[in-house]
């Protein structure tokens, strides 16, 4: 009798960090998952807000902005994770594409877009970008099989990711959000887990 096996993959859902986690990056972190296949996964972390705002990220890249009243000084660029550093990631909703867009759809059929493009930065400043968009410097990666095996040594809970904890500004609450999903309270979580 052959059998076949087929792989689940976690594409286009959160990865909340468990109380357990104690990587200096990761801990109380919310990560959303762009890919994950048998080649690995790669990730942003959403909730991690950096002291680099939005009007930096312009100031540094020479993109003009209209100088007053500007909320760009108060809208926080995000460490979307430890590899690529100096790369940066805008998620937006879909209502518009920019070169080297990369769509998705969400666990209720939310389209979103992750891009690198520097032209959607300026479209930001013109006031002709997105409604909703994160923007993070650098991502997070895992070899193939390393996520599987984070997940099954409980470092990891996995949730459907929705637009409305994506966008959230509310950094601090992004995680009970995601958890909430699932209705899981994670200051009910005990920081030691184990296997039944």
């Amino acid at each position: 009798m052959n059998t076949v096996t087929t792989a689940h993959y976690f594409e286009n859902q959160f990865l909340i960090a468990m109380p357990q986690m104690n990587d200096s990056f990761f801990t109380k972190t919310l990560t959303y998952l762009i890919r994950h296949n048998e080649e690995g996964a790669l990730g942003i972390v959403i909730n991690k807000p950096m002291k680099v705002s939005l009007e930096d990220i312009f100031q540094e890249l020479d993109i003009d902005y209209p100088s007053e009243p500007s909320s760009f000084g108060q809208q926080q660029v995000l460490a979307g994770g430890p590899v690529e550093k100096d790369k940066g990631f805008i998620i937006h909703n879909s209502s518009k594409t920019w070169d080297s867009s990369i769509s998705a759809s969400l666990s209720n059929s939310e389209q979103i877009s992750i891009c690198t493009s520097k032209t959607i930065l300026q479209d930001i400043a013109n006031g002709e970008g997105p409604e909703q968009y994160l923007i993070a410097l650098g991502c997070a990666g895992w070899e193939a099989g390393q996520l599987e095996q984070e997940i099954s040594n409980n470092a990891w809970l996995t949730t459907p990711a929705n637009a409305a904890v994506l966008f959230s500004r509310d950094f601090d609450a992004k995680s009970a959000q995601a958890a909430a999903i699932l209705g899981i309270d994670l200051q009910q979580l005990a920081p030691t887990a184990g296997h039944s």
